[in-house]
């Protein structure tokens, strides 16, 4: 019997067959977003779990547990939404686990996406090896594992982690936790497009190269090292992941610093120059022993991480 791994996202449910061993079988991924949150995201998860466990002919006695990877600030313990940071509408306050036993009768665990994406490289992927590391994964937000004597930090109900929420920049811009200078603000893959739509809309980017429904994680990429101005403006944005990365080192001295999401593709243009901006940035003896590279298991780590935390802690 295998288990069933769902990552809820933003704007996506990505749901997959995940076996003992953390090898991802089928897998399908379905919007959440489509009409505004209108719809509760939970409402959209429980449609096309069920569907899901229909097209392959998964009943509830051929599943060992169902393992949920969620966004926002997640109480592991009760299985639900403690905080969306204002984000998403109809989220916080959603009991997932209590939810899906309506479909699922037998053991479900939920936690936060980031903490699951540490889970799963700390299982098979780039932490296998290491007592202590941190994984960061920049998106829409900024989001953070932590992993601590061989162990994920959870702190009180769960909510450790949340590293796209502390303050970098005293009274900078006003995030939508409520607080100022937030670390996401500067940091996350939306922090960087809106600083090259300023540019565009400034006039300040190159005629031709991209218009504002263009501008994304992966077009800047594509066009960066064709334009000086979104050159500087990305080396900036370098320089704002590179600060929050050497505190978050400092803090916790990990072995292993990962860095995920969609832009942690980008080896040449984000990776390694962010790589040497945080080794400049700390102190020589972390310098050291550091590692920073990109994650390992891509966007399948946040339905591995999550059943392999229902593996070690699912009850029916």
């Amino acid at each position: 019997m295998n288990y069933i791994g769902i990552d809820i996202g933003g704007t996506q449910v990505k749901i997959g067959i995940v076996d003992e061993h953390g090898a991802v079988g089928k897998s399908s991924a379905y919007d959440v977003a489509f009409d505004g949150y209108d719809t509760p995201i939970i409402d959209t998860v429980i449609t096309k779990l069920s569907e899901f466990m229909q097209e392959n002919r998964l009943d509830n006695n051929r599943i060992r547990g169902i393992g949920v990877s969620a966004t926002g600030q997640i109480d592991t313990k009760e299985g639900k939404v403690a905080g969306a940071a204002g984000h998403i509408k109809n989220w916080e306050g959603c009991n997932i686990r209590e939810c899906i036993k309506k479909v699922y009768p037998g053991p479900v665990t939920v936690m936060n996406d980031a903490n699951c994406a540490a889970l799963a490289e700390q299982w098979i992927g780039g932490v296998k090896d290491a007592q202590d590391a941190v994984v960061v994964t920049i998106g829409t937000g900024v989001g953070g594992g932590i992993i601590a004597n061989a162990e994920i930090l959870c702190g009180t109900a769960g909510g450790a982690g949340e590293i796209g929420h502390f303050t970098i920049h005293n009274n900078g811009k006003r995030c939508s936790c409520g607080n100022r200078g937030c670390y996401e603000q500067y940091a996350s893959t939306t922090a960087l497009v809106r600083m090259v739509n300023q540019a565009q809309k400034a006039g300040r980017l190159k005629s031709g190269l991209m218009n504002s429904c263009d501008i994304n994680g992966y077009t800047i990429f594509e066009v960066a090292g064709r334009d000086s101005y979104l050159d500087e403006i990305l080396d900036k944005w370098i320089g704002y992941v590179a600060d929050g990365l050497a505190s978050i080192i400092h803090i916790f001295s990990p072995k292993v610093v990962l860095i995920g999401g969609g832009v942690s593709a980008q080896q040449e243009k984000f990776i390694e120059p962010l790589r040497i901006k945080v080794l400049s940035r700390i102190m020589p003896t972390y310098a050291k022993t550091v590692v920073i590279e990109a994650a390992t298991l891509g966007n399948a780590a946040g339905m591995i991480g999550a059943v392999y935390y229902c593996i070690k802690h699912g009850k029916a």
